[in-house]
């Protein structure tokens, strides 16, 4: 007994759980936190930003000295040489070489520092690409959750559409037992009436995939049921005030986008000077400590490694003159990547201003479509008023009714598609400018 009780309070507990999930409701917030920690796209974004941060430590940790260390045994039959005594011997030796070593580049045509340059603001590109990637995946779950939103007030004003048929319906069937309305009319409304209820159909569909798609670009498991907070309606836009331009001029100086193709040029620029520098003479700076034993020696194996022990130091001077012309290709390689990266900054800037133009348009064009539209609806709204009052009062037919019907009902979805197109075209134009707080 004591076990079932235990079952029960796991399972009320899992089953609360559930139902919690179930009901919670998302925010936008939420939505675009979960899409960057779930994305994968995201998350290899910033594993390339970490790289490129190791690679700057690396080019930094260059100009540290050098230090080794080394030890080698070997035996030896026959003549040979006893490194300790440096006399010839004729019988089997053991010898160890023991050695500290240690070396610093002083000079080698500043190449290490421009390296460090180099590694350096190509790991800040990498911050921009990681940057980019949030932004990215940010206004795709924008658009997304107000795409499902706009679905929902389809679906309301499906239900609303329906409501009304379903009462006129409901009034001509009483009619219709007394003879008192043409049976065209009853069937007419009938008709309307199914009409409406696919409509809720098709509206609740475009619900489900418009959610399935925000879920999957979250990375989270599918739920129908999943409920998002709805919007204050302070916050939908009115007017796009802001020119083409001065989105293009703001995204050349604020765009993740931009700034990582201009970081990755200047990168490659300082990559063409480093390796300038190695065509140049080095010099290095090196010392080291040794000793070693060998068995043919009397001396104790402690006592041979204090009394064998030397010390070297030296500057050396490295002057490249041939090596198959490696450096110099080197070199030409380089230029070439700086070639590629000036012209992928350009023709980033020039896709980046055909999409801020086309974005713009189509951003002026669901605005007018929404200002006619407005217009249209409280037209066909007041032309659908006068229309019940008269089919109720029996001076209209079904047909004129339900025509007026159809056009309110269709202006009314058009302005609702209407409304959160426009409001997806300023999101779209935000991101360009890096606004895109709601």
């Amino acid at each position: 007994m004591r076990y079932l009780k235990y079952i029960l309070i796991l399972t009320c507990f899992c089953s609360s759980a559930i139902a919690q999930t179930a009901d919670s409701v998302y925010t936008l917030q939420q939505c675009i936190d979960l899409a960057i920690k779930n994305n994968l796209d995201v998350r290899k974004s910033q594993l390339q930003m970490e790289a490129d941060r190791i690679y700057w430590q690396q080019a930094r940790e260059n100009l540290l000295p050098g230090f080794s260390g080394d030890v080698n045994h070997s035996i030896s039959t026959g003549r040979s040489q006893d490194p300790t005594t440096y006399t010839y011997v004729n019988q089997s030796i053991t010898t160890g070489q023991y050695s500290l070593n240690t070396s610093v580049t002083l000079f080698n045509g500043l190449s290490l520092q421009n390296k460090i340059k180099q590694q350096s603001l190509a790991y800040q590109a990498g911050q921009m690409d990681y940057q980019q990637a949030k932004e990215s995946i940010t206004l795709s779950v924008i658009t997304t959750y107000l795409q499902v939103l706009g679905n929902e007030d389809q679906f309301a004003q499906a239900q609303t559409q329906l409501d009304v048929s379903v009462k006129q319906l409901d009034r001509a069937e009483v009619l219709n037992k007394d003879g008192n309305i043409a049976p065209q009319s009853l069937y007419d409304l009938r008709g309307q009436s199914a009409n409406d209820k696919l409509s809720i159909v098709n509206s609740r569909s475009n619900i489900y995939a418009s959610k399935l798609n925000l879920l999957q670009i979250m990375n989270v498991p599918f739920n129908k049921e999943t409920k998002l907070q709805r919007l204050n309606a302070g916050e939908l836009p009115g007017a796009y005030t802001t020119t083409s331009e001065q989105i293009y001029a703001k995204a050349l100086t604020d765009l993740s986008l931009i700034k990582a193709a201009d970081l990755r040029e200047k990168s490659a620029a300082k990559g063409v000077t480093a390796t300038k520098g190695t065509l140049l003479p080095s010099i290095s700076l090196s010392g080291g400590l040794l000793t070693n034993y060998s068995s043919g020696s009397s001396a104790a194996f402690l006592d041979q490694f204090k009394n064998n022990y030397s010390t070297y130091g030296g500057i050396g001077l490295h002057i490249p003159i041939l090596s198959s012309f490696r450096t110099r290709n080197q070199v030409a390689l380089a230029k070439i990547d700086l070639q590629n990266a000036k012209y992928t900054a350009e023709s980033t800037k020039i896709q980046l201003k055909q999409n801020i133009e086309q974005a713009y348009v189509n951003m002026t064009t669901a605005y007018e479509r929404y200002q006619i539209l407005v217009d249209q609806v409280a037209a066909y709204t007041e032309s659908f008023r006068i229309a019940d009052v008269r089919f109720t009062s029996g001076d209209m037919n079904s047909v004129d009714y339900l025509a007026a019907k159809g056009n309110m009902d269709r202006s009314k979805t058009a302005l609702i598609s209407a409304r959160y197109d426009y409001y997806i075209r300023t999101k779209i134009l935000d991101y360009y400018q890096g606004k895109l707080a709601l």
